[in-house]
């Protein structure tokens, strides 16, 4: 956008003259008495530029002349364009843009945001949404969301809420005149302006306030509408009237986030004049001391103002001085890391193992519980688990598992249970086959 702005090159340059002159058209466009009347031909632009010059420079000459060069800067400008299709066969006929018309507004208008105007259009916004949001849980297809969710969306609340966006600008345009009078009163009557501004700063905190009252309140009735109709939208699979709820919600946010900025920032000018009127204007009514500063200042009056600083020694103080007692360090001994080779019996637990598993099956065990069981007798509960696992598989070694379809569990003790097999000892193992 920026790169094709660049391209076009486009500027403004208006005087006061211009500014009159596109002011008396707008003028005489809103109080025309037909549709028709609200272009203008050559003949009345130059009528309008005349009677322009007789107010605001009466002495100015060559005023035909003139208006022809302020027309043609005009059309450059893109304030005035031509609207009838002859082209240079005839005079034309010309209207005010766009941008004219929005340049003339601001000079022109006082659309502030009030607490009425406010009001008023959160309630008119309210119940458009509540239509909308009606019309959508009967739309039944992509024209019926389209006419009666995504157009009003688009159209009438993004309106309103431009409505609310433009009383806001001029607000914001007034705190500033408001400011400017403050400094102003100060200036002229230091000490008898202070009721004044004092009226000054509660009136627009008090506006403020309601403003942020109201805007709390209706935000988030306004976001709970938005959001059911994003649902509803979702639901139905309409992407323009989720784009266009989305930008509603933008929209509503920029303005609840407006309120929040601009009461802390009025909250702060306001302390900071409060104070300023209580810690100089209070303490000084006549000026007497500013005055006198500002002369020392500036050097002026007797001596140039310098800041002097009294070398004064600091004062020794004496205390007796405790000797600093060196502790040891607290160490241990070291022990060797390096340990001597030690005889180990060399004691293999898989034979133990298979001797214990042999043993109970030449006991007479046939089941692999019964052996489990015996084995398992002196080992702790919390190794029996990997224990039962090796006893099994020593157990399918010396001796001949037999297991039907379906085996039964056999409880061995109270934290264990195992599926049960029927063992045969081999032959050649110290029993019969």
């Amino acid at each position: 956008m920026l790169a094709g702005l660049a391209q076009r090159r486009p500027s403004l340059s208006l005087d006061t003259l211009d500014l009159g002159f596109l002011v008396a058209l707008h003028l005489r466009a809103q109080h025309a008495a037909s549709a028709a009347a609200v272009s203008f031909g050559e003949s009345a632009l130059e009528e309008v530029f005349d009677q322009v010059c007789d107010a605001l420079e009466p002495t100015a000459e060559q005023r035909k002349k003139r208006a022809t060069y302020a027309i043609a800067r005009m059309r450059e400008q893109r304030l005035l364009s031509r609207v009838d299709g002859h082209g240079v066969v005839r005079s034309g006929e010309y209207a005010l843009t766009r941008l004219a018309t929005g340049i003339v507004d601001f000079f022109l208008e006082e659309d502030v945001l009030t607490r009425e105007s406010l009001t008023l259009l959160a309630a008119t916004l309210r119940g458009t949404l509540g239509e909308v949001l009606a019309a959508a849980r009967q739309a039944g297809g992509a024209e019926a969301w389209a006419s009666r969710v995504e157009a009003p969306l688009r159209i009438t609340a993004a309106e309103l809420v431009a409505g609310i966006e433009r009383r806001q600008r001029g607000l914001d345009l007034q705190q500033e005149e408001f400011q400017t009078e403050i400094r102003r009163l100060l200036e002229a009557d230091w000490f008898g302006a202070i009721s004044r501004c004092q009226g000054l700063l509660e009136s627009t905190s008090a506006t403020l306030r309601e403003l942020g009252e109201i805007l709390l309140r209706d935000t988030s009735m306004l976001l709970t509408l938005l959001h059911d109709i994003e649902e509803l939208a979702v639901a139905a699979g309409s992407e323009p009237a989720i784009a266009a709820v989305q930008r509603v919600i933008e929209q509503i946010d920029r303005i609840a986030a407006w309120g929040g900025s601009r009461q802390r920032a009025w909250s702060e000018y306001f302390q900071y004049v409060h104070r300023y009127l209580r810690d100089v204007v209070r303490l000084d009514p006549t000026r007497a001391l500013t005055q006198r500063l500002r002369d020392q200042l500036a050097g002026t009056a007797g001596k140039p103002y310098v800041l002097a600083l009294a070398g004064a020694p600091p004062i020794k103080l004496l205390r007796t001085v405790a000797p600093v007692v060196e502790r040891p360090p607290v160490v241990r001994p070291k022990a060797p890391r390096d340990r001597e080779p030690a005889a180990d019996p060399g004691v293999d637990p898989q034979a133990v193992l298979e001797e214990r598993v042999q043993g109970a099956l030449d006991r007479g065990a046939e089941e692999l519980s019964k052996v489990t069981e015996e084995v398992t007798a002196e080992v702790e509960s919390a190794d029996r688990f990997v224990m039962a696992g090796r006893i099994a598989q020593t157990a399918a070694a010396l001796a001949q598992a037999k297991a039907a379809r379906e085996r039964p569990w056999v409880r061995i003790r109270e934290d264990m249970m195992i599926e049960d097999w029927q063992l045969k000892r081999r032959a050649g193992n110290g029993g019969a086959s």
